[in-house]
């Protein structure tokens, strides 16, 4: 555990308009940057993509939770500009590191942080803030960012600079829990790096909640979608025996829901997506692995569960076109939602992407229906197309994936053949199967 912090050597003072630098301007970066400016800081969101910060500063939006119109108001405030360029990152007063934190081939890369923690080191000055939000493993902050911004500027963190961890809590496009509503972890590597932190984070959310060390507050986030990926793959495993045994578990779920106690429901689907899910529980496992020579066997399980998850979509789908007489070979598939959940335009590490392929691989014909996703990425063979009446009469099967609200549910059940809905949200319908 970590002993308490010393106490701050000197009291931390940030001025209203501050320099605040935000590295990234991705789904964390960018809505961290408006609410700076929203709480008068002086903001410059820095991202190597030429083509974001281009839309960007032409007030392009490319994330849930800032539309256009956030970004017109930013920029006419005349405190906020993105760009590509390192130089316009000199004399920053708070940095925040928000760069991606991929898998490769199963291994955490950090790339982005070491890369963006280099270029904010050759830039920092004595009595400056740094952050880092990516999701990472226990130990980044302390063991990677501040060596790395040490070697760079010859600055000590606690000593001459202040530094510290606050993980990200983006949910996007939740209209409730929102950044400033959202309560933020916050730490810092001693004390006087936990006040700088927790006062500049003071300032854009309504409540922080201060841990005592980096690692504490990295493992937080861990922990918190460790805990949902579980959670998720316990209902989907159940889910699948449940149908074996000709038992509706989405009426077991709602049946346990009414537990006012020690319970929380989690409902089945074709699988996880997102940054998080998919890939930070396995950040926390291998840091266990190669720290302690265990991997979580939690984790590994539910990574198992709902990495199948699309297939057994794809075999759902294949039985109930062979009820039909119809083979998938040749048949037309038509695929409702791209992105990872409802009302997102985010389709990062989308089920719905193996789930294409699978039907592709059987020789199905499919198109994807996805108005919030405008620039997918998908297979040669694959149009996104619009929600039409003839286009739902003429598939041989559509397949519910992402339940968008802005979908006419009615049309679908009225004019599709067989609808297979992994997201239970049409009627029960002699054409409607669930998952």
């Amino acid at each position: 555990m970590h002993a308490a912090a010393p106490p701050p050597t000197s009291s931390f003072s940030l001025a209203d308009d501050a320099r605040v630098v935000v590295i990234g301007q991705g789904y964390v970066g960018l809505p961290l940057a408006i609410r700076a400016v929203e709480a008068g800081f002086d903001v410059v969101g820095f991202d190597l993509d030429k083509f974001k910060v281009s839309a960007i500063s032409a007030a392009e939006s490319h994330v849930d939770d800032v539309d256009d119109h956030d970004l017109r108001q930013a920029i006419a405030t005349g405190r906020f500009r993105a760009t590509d360029s390192e130089d316009e990152l000199d004399g920053f007063d708070v940095a925040v590191i928000a760069v991606p934190t991929p898998l490769r081939d199963g291994t955490p890369d950090i790339s982005h942080i070491e890369a963006a923690a280099r270029t904010l080191g050759r830039r920092l000055k004595p009595g400056a803030v740094v952050v880092l939000e990516s999701t990472t493993f226990p130990g980044t902050t302390e063991e990677v960012v501040g060596p790395i911004l040490t070697g760079e500027s010859g600055l000590e963190p606690g000593r001459d600079f202040l530094l510290g961890y606050s993980p990200e809590r983006i949910d996007p496009g939740n209209q409730v829990w929102n950044f400033r509503r959202t309560p933020k972890v916050v730490s810092g590597v001693d004390a006087a790096s936990l006040v700088a932190v927790e006062g500049f984070y003071g300032r854009l959310v309504d409540s922080v909640v201060p841990v005592s060390g980096t690692m504490e507050a990295e493992l937080t986030k861990l922990l918190e979608n460790t805990f949902r990926h579980v959670n998720i793959a316990l209902v989907n495993e159940l889910a699948v025996h449940a149908r074996s045994l000709d038992i509706d578990f989405w009426e077991v779920i709602e049946a346990a829901s009414t537990k006012p106690f020690g319970f929380m429901p989690f409902r089945p689907g074709p699988g996880v997506g997102g940054h998080c899910l998919p890939v930070d529980p396995t950040f926390l496992s291998w840091r266990f692995e190669r720290r302690l020579g265990t991997a979580s066997r939690f984790v590994k399980i539910a990574n198992e569960i709902n990495t199948e998850m699309p297939s057994y979509v794809v075999d759902r789908v294949q039985a109930g076109l062979n009820e039909r007489r119809k083979p998938v070979n040749g048949s037309r598939v038509l695929v409702l939602g791209l992105a990872y959940k409802a009302n997102s335009n985010d389709a990062r590490e989308t089920p719905v992407a193996d789930i294409v392929r699978g039907l592709l691989d059987l020789g199905a014909e499919v198109d994807v229906h996805d108005t919030h996703v405008l620039d997918p990425e998908l297979p040669e063979a694959v149009e996104l197309v619009e929600l039409t009446a003839e286009r739902l009469a003429g598939a041989d099967a559509v397949v519910l994936v992402t339940d968008h609200d802005d979908v006419d549910y009615d049309l679908v059940v009225a004019e599709a053949d067989y609808v297979f809905d992994a997201r239970r949200r049409l009627p029960d319908a002699a054409n409607v199967e669930t998952l």
